[in-house]
């Protein structure tokens, strides 16, 4: 597809229903053999996925929050694995779209490479020691100084879509601060360490180890410097990470709800002489699942809407953000759960995906906000709502 095609959004929407039909089908064998999905990248690189949030005055599609939250949803009901990978992507590009925090030439560069090539980029900031960077602390990985540019050393983990990345954006100590350095993926010294594809979940994710062994990057690529401790973001919320992360898990439980809904349409035990769709615990079942997702739904789009259209309340958002996280990983634990309960001893069966999914769904606890501190974040706001007015807002 070419760079000046346009497409409605209705458009592309049924392009992503294709595709996530088209992932759905490979999803199994991968998942079996923990290889990474790289055919489902060209699928989406054909597709112009990667442009989305890319602006169009740089050539892409331009696509809000909320946009790129009904694409993620819809692609993770396929398989959650390659939905996480373009989640990564598109929360990396959308962010710097809004908040212009890399010097204006690079960021440019980084489109260019975006719309003409379709590259990838994502973080890569976690860190054996260090756990989860949304914690605080300096990284271990190193960046000195020499002439021309930046040398690296270190050790970076869980870096999703690592395989099919263009751009690798590294956080190193600096100067006692922390340094953000685009470091592409041909670049001498980078190599990949595959350890992932036995994990629990999202096993076909590329979420690999990356090891920088006197890695040079030039000056022109050191994108970011900020003391430690400092939020990202200009100090907004993380609207576009938690929308995203959401929108992936939101979509797990969709997909077991629509996996459990076929079985139960197609299953008929000769002792039953119909379907067991017909039976009332498998409809309560499967109305528990959809009133748990539907809930979680309708407060993730709440969010994503307020943050797309309603610039101005970007920094009071925090809770809602969280919130919109929140529900929809734990509706997705909950409805992937009632599913393999429902099917009973066919659930653990490969044969469907139930089972892929809910081990699927225990990996959006792992991503911030985890839920404890988005309780926290939630409370909190609860309690001065409740302070001002009485009541909790709605």
């Amino acid at each position: 597809m070419s760079s000046d095609h346009m497409r409605s959004f209705d458009e592309t929407m049924a392009c992503v229903d294709r595709l996530a039909e088209r992932f759905a089908s490979r999803a199994e064998e991968h998942d079996r053999k923990g290889s990474f999905a790289l055919e489902n990248v060209a699928d989406m690189r054909a597709a112009g996925l990667l442009r989305l949030p890319v602006p169009a005055a740089f050539g892409g599609d331009g696509y809000s929050l909320f946009q790129c939250v009904r694409v993620l949803q819809h692609l993770a009901r396929g398989d959650a694995s390659t939905a996480l990978g373009l989640a990564m992507h598109f929360h990396v590009v959308g962010s710097l779209a809004e908040n212009r925090t890399w010097p204006e030439a690079a960021y440019a560069r980084l489109c260019e490479e975006i719309v003409r090539d379709g590259a990838l980029v994502n973080s890569a900031a976690s860190e054996p020691e260090m756990g989860s960077p949304s914690r605080g602390g300096l990284p271990a990985t190193a960046a000195v100084r020499v002439a021309g540019g930046y040398v690296l050393n270190g050790r970076k983990s869980w870096v999703t879509y690592a395989p099919a990345l263009r751009y690798f954006l590294v956080t190193a100590t600096l100067d006692e601060s922390i340094g953000v350095f685009a470091v592409a993926s041909d670049s001498p010294g980078l190599t990949l360490v595959d350890n992932w594809g036995a994990s629990l979940s999202l096993r076909s994710s590329g979420s690999f180890d990356v090891h920088l062994d006197n890695v040079f990057v030039p000056e022109c690529w050191h994108v970011e410097q900020r003391p430690a401790g400092q939020a990202r973001r200009a100090g907004l919320p993380a609207g576009w990470a938690s929308c995203a992360f959401a929108a992936v898990y939101l979509g797990v439980g969709e997909g077991a709800l629509c996996a459990l809904a076929r079985y139960a349409t197609q299953r008929v035990p000769t002792a039953l002489a119909r379907p067991i769709a017909e039976l009332p615990h498998i409809q309560r079942s499967v109305g528990q699942m959809d009133v748990a997702l539907r809930a979680a739904r309708a407060v993730l789009y709440a969010a994503a809407q307020q943050w797309s259209e309603q610039p101005a309340q970007r920094a009071k958002m925090e809770a809602e953000l969280a919130a919109a996280k929140y529900l929809c990983t734990n509706a997705a634990i909950t409805a992937t759960d009632i599913a393999l309960r429902a099917a009973g001893a066919g659930g653990l069966d490969r044969r469907l995906p139930l089972e892929r999914f809910f081990r699927d769904a225990r990996a959006g606890l792992m991503h911030p906000p985890q839920d404890d501190r988005a309780l926290e974040l939630i409370g909190k706001a609860a309690i001065v709502s409740a302070e001002r007015s009485g009541s909790p807002e709605p």
